[in-house]
């Protein structure tokens, strides 16, 4: 469930305030005309290439584009409250605003790595096997590094290893 934040113009998930906007997906859309990678062709072509440096490249300036109006919103919004809850209540949204640019400074991160990837030529290949990731899997978590059968033995292991 999506919630409009007060730090920033669009809404952010409660679940997940890094995963990708709506004008990010949208542009990606078949339907719309514009292209979208296909298992017709070629893997890893030079149009899916730049079709996914360009996906990569839109999320990564939207995550800094609200990174800096969150700054800005901060900065506006350090009026001295008189009453403790709306203090109290005050500091946890900006506590819980500053987690997420964190969490969404450690994806930057991520796709500054999938961007590099695409460089060398990597990009869109399972760390693990070696083998491609599926398109569907890249075009929903295009930072993604291993294929969805990689992944799924990843979390039953760390469930193995986990220690509570």
């Amino acid at each position: 469930m999506a919630v409009k934040s007060k730090f920033g113009k669009k809404p952010v998930s409660k679940t997940n305030g890094a995963k990708m906007n709506g004008s990010a997906k949208k542009k990606t859309r078949k339907s719309s005309g514009i292209y979208a990678p296909s298992d017709s062709e070629p893997f890893m072509n030079k149009r899916q290439q730049t079709y996914f440096r360009d996906k990569l490249s839109t999320w990564k300036q939207d995550i800094i584009r609200e990174g800096r109006e969150t700054l800005q919103t901060l900065q506006d919004e350090n009026g001295n409250q008189p009453d403790v809850a709306d203090r109290a209540s005050s500091e946890t949204d900006r506590s819980l605003e500053l987690r997420t640019r964190d969490r969404q400074r450690k994806l930057i991160a991520k796709i500054d790595a999938a961007l590099k990837r695409i460089d060398d030529g990597s990009y869109g290949y399972c760390d693990e096997t070696g083998e491609p990731i599926s398109l569907k899997r890249l075009d929903a978590r295009p930072i993604a590094t291993l294929s969805l059968e990689a992944q799924e033995i990843h979390e039953r292991r760390e469930r193995v290893y986990r220690s509570d």
